[in-house]
């Protein structure tokens, strides 16, 4: 039976309460891609509630630090989505063991209509990603664990007026990284590719969110607001 991430013992109560770049700066270690906004999303899934202060800033205590820990191991060693990782979580809160419910099997394959009920998504916008090739089944139709996440984050933020449209450039710029990826590999031969590919697309991805960080402080810093999507 696969296991899932191991939680730590319970930390004494502690009054320490941080910032969510404090948070960041914490896990980061572990967890290179941690930005912001994948916070911010696991909170808007539930996953995560932080306190609010009396002047609406949001602080997180070790307890939250570890429960997001846990998530995100969930997500990186295990491939588990969203539903699986709620239910975890709803079984560790209940003092439970977490050796239910069992994750699904490694590597994850859905049918279209498994993803789309994952997901909480409509058929039509699996197929319209499909379309695009955002989402990509294998030979016999079937979806991946990144299929998943990906369709979870369309789905999420089609509340800010995402539509499939919006995410050619996506599609274009992710090709391009991995054919950049394959010219960086050319030279190393066979031996240890994959742990180098990975090496190489987290460092990508760091560059990505940190200029997307940027671009977003300029846009804040100038009271430059949208209520929906554009393009």
């Amino acid at each position: 039976m696969p296991a899932g991430p191991t939680p730590r013992p319970a930390r004494a109560a502690s009054t320490t309460r941080l910032t969510i770049g404090k948070v960041i700066a914490r896990l980061s270690p572990e967890f290179p891609d941690l930005s912001v906004s994948k916070v911010r999303f696991l909170e808007a899934e539930g996953l995560l509630t932080p306190t609010r202060t009396g002047s609406g800033y949001r602080t997180y205590s070790d307890r939250d630090v570890e429960r997001l820990r846990y998530i995100l191991a969930a997500q990186r060693d295990h491939f588990w989505p969203l539903r699986v990782i709620r239910e975890a979580l709803e079984t560790l809160d209940r003092g439970e063991s977490t050796a239910t419910p069992v994750p699904p099997p490694r590597p994850l394959r859905l049918t279209a209509d498994d993803l789309a009920d994952a997901a909480d998504a409509d058929a039509s916008l699996v197929a319209s990603l499909v379309d695009m090739g955002v989402l990509g089944g294998d030979v016999s139709g079937r979806f991946t664990a990144e299929d998943l996440q990906i369709l979870e984050a369309v789905v999420w933020l089609q509340q800010f007026g995402l539509e499939p449209r919006h995410l050619r450039p996506f599609k274009a710029t992710a090709d391009r990284e991995v054919g950049l990826i394959e010219q960086m590999l050319a030279p190393s031969g066979r031996g240890g590719r994959q742990a180098r590919a990975g090496q190489i697309a987290r460092h990508l991805q760091t560059i990505h969110a940190a200029l997307v960080s940027k671009g977003l402080g300029g846009v804040l810093s100038t009271g430059q607001e949208g209520s929906t999507v554009e393009g």
